[in-house]
């Protein structure tokens, strides 16, 4: 079984902001895998499908973005499922927007929900699949909690769809190979 995690704040509050990116990601691929998020465990809200011949559980953390670590620790030790088969989507605010990046492990890089993710797995050892939300101009919190402009959404529905299908790919081909098809991905450059 593979856990397919989503960062983001739960509520209408934060409903479409920067920093909910992951959850975008995780509702797009609930809907093509024909699943929904109709159940509470963990924390947070669950989902349960198949990806080609993969069980997955599907997460989104309502333990807020600070605290996420400790929903996807429950549910990998629930179903002992290795950290690297935790793959974990997020905002990432210093790729541009429409960017889509895919490591095998890594640092924080400043993103709390990947730090309370790294201290509860006691490791940086877990793929993840950034979407790129763009640097802010002022204030860090304004732009992660900021909504996206009307321009930035047409971007973002690119992104999210690409995000999906990088998703699948690392479960159907593997880190690496979704590496090499993904980490150039711009929405607004493919043809």
């Amino acid at each position: 079984m593979h856990l397919i995690v989503g960062l983001g704040n739960p509520g209408k509050d934060y409903m479409d902001t920067r920093h909910n990116a992951g959850f975008m990601v995780l509702d797009h691929l609930a809907k093509t895998m024909n699943v929904s998020f109709d159940k509470q465990k963990f924390r947070g809200k669950v989902a349960e499908g198949r990806i080609g011949l993969e069980k997955v559980l599907l997460l989104k953390p309502e333990t807020y973005m600070n605290l996420s670590g400790e929903s996807i620790v429950a549910a990998a030790d629930f179903y002992k499922i290795p950290n690297e088969d935790i793959l974990v989507v997020f905002d990432d605010v210093s790729l541009e927007l429409g960017k889509l990046r895919i490591r095998k492990k890594g640092s924080a890089g400043g993103h709390n929900g990947i730090k309370s993710t790294i201290l509860h797995l006691a490791s940086e050892n877990f793929p993840r699949v950034k979407i790129g939300v763009g640097a802010p101009k002022h204030d860090m919190v304004n732009h992660v909690l900021g909504k996206f402009t009307k321009e930035e959404q047409l971007v973002m529905e690119k992104t999210i769809k690409a995000g999906v299908e990088a998703v699948k790919s690392v479960l159907l081909h593997g880190v690496d190979s979704a590496i090499s098809e993904w980490n150039g991905f711009k929405a607004g450059d493919e043809a």
